[in-house]
């Protein structure tokens, strides 16, 4: 029975194979942009032919577009994570969401500023990012709350505040100045907090 339960929760073929496409093409995106990558570039990288390739992905687009989901995933835990954090003042916890928001910068970086980059032409890569964008804000709306602020004030602030930051930091990935830019971030949610 215990050697079932094993075969089960270990990782598929499949699934792995689906994990060293994503693997490939952010690891491409670190050294090229978007355009030259190519189905074939990917599937190499991976060590799969590129019909393989389209057993699990459609194109290059739809490879791109997991990616964004993968990554899109943590962003999401961690927007979670910080309405829920409440043993923290508003201020520390706003400060915490920023610098793990920069923390992702710096280690999907590529992936997140082909995210921006493309949004305006691939509307299901739009969605998975102005949606993060937006759990932030709800997040951050229950933080500014909890700091005092009332009625439809929090929720356009913290949207206001969370698509700065996201600009902020996108910015900054481009020009490896993202300490600075999230102390920066960091500072204006906390002006805005101790303000309420």
């Amino acid at each position: 029975m215990a050697t079932t339960r094993k075969r089960r929760d270990a990782p598929r073929k499949g699934d792995l194979r689906e994990q060293a496409i994503l693997d490939t093409a952010e690891a491409l995106l670190e050294r090229e942009h978007v355009e030259p990558m190519t189905v074939e570039t990917i599937a190499k990288g991976a060590g799969i032919s590129r019909a393989s390739l389209y057993f699990y992905f459609g194109s290059k687009q739809d490879v791109l577009t997991a990616l964004v989901a993968r990554t899109v995933a943590v962003l999401d835990e961690d927007a979670r994570t910080a309405s829920v954090a409440t043993d923290s003042a508003p201020a520390e916890t706003a400060r915490a969401a920023v610098l793990l928001t920069a923390k992702m910068w710096r280690e999907h970086g590529p992936v997140m500023r082909a995210a921006v980059e493309l949004s305006p032409t691939v509307p299901e890569i739009a969605r998975l990012w102005n949606g993060t964008v937006d759990r932030y804000a709800e997040a951050m709306t229950t933080v500014l709350r909890r700091a005092g602020l009332r009625g439809d004030e929090p929720a356009a602030l913290a949207r206001a505040l969370c698509w700065m930051t996201e600009r902020v930091l996108y910015h900054a990935s481009r020009t490896g100045d993202l300490a600075a830019a999230a102390e920066t971030c960091a500072e204006i949610w906390r002006r805005t907090i101790t303000a309420a």
